[in-house]
């Protein structure tokens, strides 16, 4: 479902495979790359946004996508998002949050609920969540979205306006995992995301928090948060203000046996 929106959105808003990368991480969002075309890389577990940052960073004529678990990016490498979101890489990230370990058997993350029971917590998850939403919001990013697998159109239409986004463009997907967590199946999803309406303040960051709370009962759906005034990390580096040339082509060779 995810990668089919993705591949949506990308042909609507004219990309092509080779001005395309993607970036995946180690776990099941890893399967995008083989069933989407492009310049397709797995990173480290927990390290797909570093690699997708260096990416976008040298060579700004790609659009570089980057793709990771919930356990991977809350557990295993958040120091990565919340730095990429303050410098405002120009890529977009993909959370992939079907809270659990899903590749792994299905091991609690740092976003299962409190109380399921899980596989190495048989008795129940006794840690509170994180809200993966609230936590980036926190960061005050440029561009803050959710979204839910079981809705086609929706993540089309999310991922349409990620891709126009210059800058760090947070995407979460809410996604079931069938074989493993049976605490969120797509019905469970199905009887409480809600969208947000059309007259919601996406540049009210307090309002979009409070929108975001909710997890249970009422799990909105939507751009919670867009700030276009903010540079993405090149342009706000003063020394590279008047600088034409992409990173890739200011690369050339040296000479080693100079330096020694």
């Amino acid at each position: 479902m995810i990668q089919s929106a993705l591949k949506n959105a990308l042909v609507s808003e004219g990309f092509s495979p080779k001005n395309t990368v993607m970036v995946f991480d180690v776990g099941c969002n890893g399967n995008g790359a083989d069933r989407i075309e492009g310049n397709t890389v797995h990173g480290l577990h927990g390290r797909a946004i570093s690699l997708a940052a260096g990416a976008a960073i040298a060579n700004s004529g790609m659009k570089v996508i980057a793709s990771s678990g919930d356990g991977a990016t809350f557990s295993e490498g958040p120091g990565h998002l919340i730095h990429a979101i303050r410098n405002n890489y120009p890529m977009i990230f993909i959370l992939h949050n079907n809270e659990n370990y899903g590749l792994t058997t299905g091991q609690a993350s740092a976003l299962t609920k409190k109380g399921a029971k899980m596989n190495a917590s048989p008795d129940g998850v006794y840690l509170e969540p994180i809200n993966a939403m609230r936590f980036v919001l926190s960061l005050h990013p440029s561009f803050a979205a959710r979204t839910f697998s079981g809705d086609i159109a929706h993540m089309t239409a999310i991922f349409k306006e990620a891709l126009k986004h210059d800058g760090f463009a947070f995407v979460e997907v809410l996604q079931s995992c069938p074989t493993y967590n049976r605490a969120t199946p797509e019905s469970w999803y199905k009887e409480r995301v809600k969208y947000l309406k059309e007259d919601h303040d996406a540049s009210d960051i307090l309002a979009a928090g409070r929108l975001a709370d909710d997890l249970e009962k009422e799990i909105y759906l939507g751009i919670f948060y867009k700030d276009s005034s903010r540079e993405s990390f090149l342009k706000m580096i003063p020394n590279r203000k008047n600088v034409k040339t992409v990173l890739k082509d200011e690369v050339k060779g040296y000479n080693a046996v100079e330096y020694l």
